[in-house]
């Protein structure tokens, strides 16, 4: 077990927790440093480096703007903050999640253009961003991104189009 790296994974999760409302003490009773990272409420880990993989925070009825802290999360493959009260704009720290498979997003306040740093997560699969306040045209570089298989961005502010293999209809 390597100590540097749950300190690592465990101080973005805590200057995360820090800058959020947990109305339920979900988090607050819970993410302590007198406990390991990978025993916290909706945190996976790796079996291997023990290193963060998977955050599911979704339905937890937290509040706030999503702090740049997440992306420290360096083995992150899966972020799911979806149905939650977060506003603001995504921070560009987001796009270092190299490893992204899944981001989920959807059913917040989130205002702002999609984050051209997205690019950067070149094994994203899944992005879902609706149902929020998302602003401004499609942006091309989302094509860019080779491994996409599905987008959900049903936003009405937005605009432009997406290939038809990537959209989910209702």
């Amino acid at each position: 077990m390597s100590t540097k790296n749950l300190t690592t994974d465990g101080f973005a999760l805590l200057q995360f927790k820090d800058r959020i409302e947990d109305p339920r003490n979900a988090l607050t009773n819970n993410w302590t440093s007198s406990s390991s990272v990978c025993k916290w409420v909706g945190v996976s880990c790796g079996v291997i480096h023990e290193r963060v993989t998977a955050l599911n925070l979704s339905n937890m009825d937290l509040k706030g703007t999503i702090p740049p802290h997440l992306g420290h999360l360096s083995f992150l493959r899966s972020l799911d903050l979806s149905s939650n009260n977060f506003y603001g704009h995504l921070p560009i720290e987001l796009g270092q999640l190299h490893r992204l498979r899944l981001l989920r997003l959807s059913y917040n306040d989130l205002n702002g253009e999609i984050l051209q740093t997205l690019v950067n997560m070149s094994d994203l699969e899944i992005l879902d961003l609706g149902s929020n306040q998302l602003f401004g045209r499609i942006p091309f570089f989302i094509f860019k991104i080779s491994s996409l298989k599905e987008i959900s961005l049903d936003d009405k502010s937005l605009f432009g189009s997406l290939p038809d293999d990537l959209c989910h209809h209702f």
